[in-house]
């Protein structure tokens, strides 16, 4: 991928997945039946197809637990997974692969489960001008991991947290009175660098939001027919965001309104770990 992840973000969180793991006292059993000086080759391997990605967690799993492992990725994030493909190969210290071994798997099982997900949404809108993108609905603590899976999986990113865009919901129009005003009071707080992003659940939400100047729009549980008219009523004049009840099954419909995005939280709160394994030969 273009834009790989800090290798920073992802040390800490495999440093904090392997302290989980090993506790105070460490992998008792490699340490009861592993002997010392033992080394071994360990393949992972993909056990179904899939989409790649996090090759630099599993990698920082092993390297953690033995700095002089050898490792070599057969494949990059991104990448097309057949079952039985070669992943990752990697030479060192037995007691240390085995137990840097589920933290590595588990990593990358999530993260290539997203990124196959998001895939396989990106593929039902193929040839339509929508784009898939994420949501804040993520995992606590691995944010960042699984929005890159997104961009491995070929969706883009939503905003990040409450820090980086302004999406004003519902509830903040509730509070601040009128879908203008809340529009209002958005731009007057930050500058020219931030984007805002209101959220409308009517078709008449959505005329007052384009009256108010609105760019970015969220249109919430809407019907295609509802979108298709949004589209319409909206003529270029700002991007449009469907979100709400999104599936493999409902995801082309939505695209054929002719929205820009469309966000789904499934994709990281929800997405069936890929089945990955690692199988070890004694060096």
């Amino acid at each position: 991928m273009d834009a790989p992840l800090d290798t920073l973000i992802i040390d800490r969180l495999v440093r904090d997945a392997l302290l989980e793991d090993l506790g105070d006292a460490g992998d008792i059993t490699s340490l009861a039946v592993i002997p010392k000086i033992a080394t071994a080759t360990v393949v992972m391997r993909a056990r179904q197809a899939g989409i790649c990605a996090g090759l630099g967690f599993a990698q920082s799993a092993f390297a953690l637990r033995d700095p002089l492992a050898e490792i070599q990725c057969c494949i990059s994030d991104g990448d097309p997974m057949a079952a039985g493909d070669d992943v990752m190969i990697i030479k060192g210290s037995a007691r240390a692969l085995l137990s840097g071994e589920r933290v590595a798997l588990n990593f990358m099982g999530h993260l290539c489960g997203v990124a196959t997900q998001t895939a396989e949404l990106v593929a039902a809108v193929s040839g339509t001008s929508a784009r898939i993108c994420d949501t804040r609905k993520t995992l606590p603590g691995l944010r960042a991991a699984e929005k890159y899976a997104v961009r491995a999986g070929g969706g883009v990113n939503h905003r990040f947290g409450l820090y980086d865009a302004i999406l004003i919901k519902d509830n903040h129009i509730a509070v601040a009175g009128s879908i203008s005003e809340a529009l209002d009071r958005a731009r007057r707080y930050v500058g020219h660098m931030a984007a805002i992003e209101i959220e409308v659940d009517t078709l008449e939400q959505l005329n007052e939001a384009l009256e108010a100047g609105a760019k970015v729009i969220l249109l919430d549980n809407m019907s295609p027919q509802t979108l298709r008219e949004a589209v319409e009523r909206t003529a270029g004049r700002a991007q449009l965001e469907a979100s709400g009840r999104v599936s493999l099954e409902t995801v082309r419909a939505i695209a054929e309104t002719g929205v820009d995005y469309i966000s789904v939280g499934r994709i990281t709160h929800s997405a069936p770990t890929l089945d990955l394994g690692l199988d070890i030969d004694l060096a």
